[in-house]
């Protein structure tokens, strides 16, 4: 998996935990492992204290996640493997009918599963943050339309797992 240019680290706990998540769900899937697993050995080595300005960067560097807030990680990727097959089915909704998930770059992958995996808490963080974190973590990776795409996808994806966040905004936002 490339490395993310700059995301995570030094003070934003929140958004290195969906790095984290989004870093594990591809493991997993390349490795053909359970979530679980690779959530374990996440948390065991390779999520780190945070340190000084420059550490968050040679840390992802080196693969690991300094300062990512370990329960927001865990919640997000058992949240995605509890209901793999009904997040999975959402995603796939919001697809073109001719372009299947196994078409997905498996790093944009990984991205809309951990979107979807916390935007089915509807007792979490508010879906508009929770797109807008996951777009940032897609920037980091990306450089063409893939963080484009993957807007659209979860703008459809939150629409459903979240309608009700919806409901009372008027369309045009």
């Amino acid at each position: 998996m490339a490395r993310p240019r700059s995301q995570g680290g030094r003070g934003r706990p929140r958004t290195a935990a969906r790095l984290a998540a989004v870093q594990a769900l591809y493991q997993a899937e390349q490795a053909g492992v359970s979530p679980e697993t690779v959530l374990d050995e996440f948390v065991r080595h390779r999520v780190v204290a945070d340190g000084p300005a420059d550490f968050a960067e040679a840390a992802l560097e080196e693969g690991r996640i300094p300062g990512a807030d370990v329960p927001l990680l865990a919640a997000i990727v058992r949240g995605w493997a509890r209901n793999a097959e009904v997040l999975d089915r959402a995603i796939a909704a919001t697809l073109a009918e001719d372009w299947p998930m196994e078409r997905l770059d498996p790093v944009l992958r990984a991205v809309l599963r951990a979107a979807a995996g916390e935007l089915f808490d509807a007792t979490g963080a508010p879906a508009k943050v929770i797109i807008n974190e996951y777009l940032d973590i897609a920037h980091g990776f990306f450089s063409g339309d893939e963080p484009r795409f993957a807007n659209g996808v979860l703008d459809r994806l939150a629409r459903t797992l979240r309608a009700a966040e919806f409901a009372a905004a008027p369309a045009s936002q």
